[in-house]
């Protein structure tokens, strides 16, 4: 018996905000209903974005754990960075902080939806 990973399920208040930045990001196509947004890339599980009208965007750092995260790998983490942010992501921790000293090419970002997750080198 084996598993195979079919899909990502991302919860947010906003589907059109939080898909549209993980499509901006990513690229791909997605298929929008009512309460969920699929969005399908080449080589890569669908991410669905369900929607969660009583979701609070985690405190991170601030206490709260991550349950999951993205980790996404560039050449260009100063391209990706830019990109990051116009999309409508923000910076979690300056990129000048502790962790980004010791691990150079390392930027952590939440979604709209607060979700956390990583830019790296790749």
């Amino acid at each position: 018996m084996t598993f195979s990973l079919t899909s990502l399920i991302v919860d947010a208040a906003d589907l059109d905000s939080e898909s549209s930045f993980w499509h901006r990001l990513l690229g791909g196509s997605i298929t929008r209903t009512a309460t969920h947004h699929f969005l399908q890339i080449d080589g890569f599980p669908v991410i669905v974005i369900q929607r969660a009208p009583e979701h609070v965007p985690p405190q991170w750092p601030d206490g709260a754990s991550q349950q999951m995260h993205f980790d996404l790998a560039t050449d260009d983490v100063a391209t990706a960075d830019k990109r990051v942010l116009d999309a409508g992501g923000r910076r979690l921790r300056p990129a000048d902080d502790v962790v980004a000293s010791t691990q150079p090419g390392f930027r952590v970002y939440a979604s709209p939806a607060g979700h956390p997750f990583c830019v790296r080198s790749a």
